[in-house]
């Protein structure tokens, strides 16, 4: 039954019995439930499940999550995840602290800047292996890009397939080490009175800080929230960002921004909700036809990306002729779609 909280022997004797259960919104990748103790207190408990998938991928989702949040244990300070209580790994079961969330709020993305920079800056080299490397675009991915222009009578400048390979080479995550959280959306952020601890950590992969860093600029693209953050705070969370790391590492923040918010616009699966990344060519999908996640359609969530990536290619040494691909990219989508609407704009947290 999804109402009935599902401990063993193992979690009665070390965590409690439960008392009161209350099954939460999940995703269909997971049941949580929040449970009061006999003892009176409160814990999250998260079951993984294989619910569309098969049973190997709900245990992988589940050893990723156990270790993501093993290794953001290790923040001294102020704690950036729930503490991992007990788990029952036959059941993909685990139990969590209880984080009361202070809810929505104005001015949210500093200590969200700040946490996240806390989080990536937890493991270095000698963590490798502990998690999966990250992914990120492939030469598929900027194929698909190219044949987008093209279907819509983009000409593509010469020298952007040479700045793509070039691209793809620079995102390469292998070298970097950062415990990035792989879904760091507004609702896994949890807003308490030491900051912001974030959750679901499914996705949890080493890879360079700088691709969550860009979610900022590239409008939260693995959210069904998109929105666009204005100039002063987008300056603010990336000075927030950076100093919090370098306190932390002694060191500036490796990588260019730049390239992160291409990688992001380069691939399609970024345009739509987790269970139908890897079907089809979403890029391929556009021309003929427009499709929402969320609030914000797949068009509107591209135009947004373009402007982003050609504002901050203008002078870019590696990625000048991507950037003049994606200024002609988005015009062409707003005069042949021109009831498309910006990304909406929420410096108050939205939720």
């Amino acid at each position: 039954m999804p109402n009935r909280v599902p401990f063993n022997d193992v979690l009665l004797s070390g965590v409690g019995t439960p008392e009161q259960a209350e099954l939460l919104d999940s995703s269909p990748r997971s049941r949580v439930w929040r449970v009061r103790l006999t003892d009176r207190r409160l814990v999250i408990v998260k079951q993984i499940t294989d619910t569309g998938d098969t049973g190997a991928d709900a245990d992988t989702r589940f050893a990723r999550e156990l270790a993501g949040l093993r290794l953001a244990g290790r923040a001294a300070g102020p704690a950036v995840a729930p503490a991992l209580l007990a788990t029952d790994p036959a059941a993909r079961v685990m139990v969590l602290e209880h984080i009361a969330d202070l809810g929505r709020t104005d001015d949210w993305m500093p200590g969200y800047a700040e946490s996240l920079a806390r989080l990536h800056a937890l493991t270095g080299p000698a963590d490798a292996g502990a998690l999966p490397v990250g992914s990120g675009p492939t030469a598929a991915d900027a194929e698909s890009f190219l044949k987008l222009a093209g279907a819509l009578d983009v000409p593509v400048p010469p020298a952007v397939p040479d700045e793509l390979a070039r691209l793809l080479e620079r995102l390469d995550p292998t070298p970097h080490h950062a415990l990035l959280h792989g879904d760091p959306c507004p609702g896994n952020d949890l807003r308490t009175a030491d900051g912001v601890r974030f959750v679901d950590f499914e996705r949890a992969s080493l890879g360079n800080g700088l691709i969550e860093l860009a979610y900022f600029r590239i409008g939260f693209p693995t959210c069904w929230c998109a929105m666009s953050v204005t100039a002063a705070p987008l300056t603010e969370v990336e000075d927030v960002y950076r100093t919090t790391w370098r306190g932390l590492t002694g060191k500036d923040v490796p990588g260019d921004l730049a390239d992160a918010c291409a990688g992001w616009l380069i691939q399609g699966d970024a345009l739509v909700e987790r269970a139908h990344r890897g079907t089809v060519d979403q890029f391929a999908r556009l021309p003929a036809e427009d499709f929402e996640w969320g609030y914000v359609s797949a068009r509107e969530r591209l135009v947004h990306r373009l402007g982003v990536v050609a504002d901050m290619t203008r002078d870019h040494d590696h990625l000048h002729a991507v950037g003049r691909l994606s200024s002609a990219l988005a015009g062409r989508l707003l005069r042949r779609w021109s009831n498309l609407r910006p990304l909406p704009v929420h410096d108050a947290r939205p939720w």
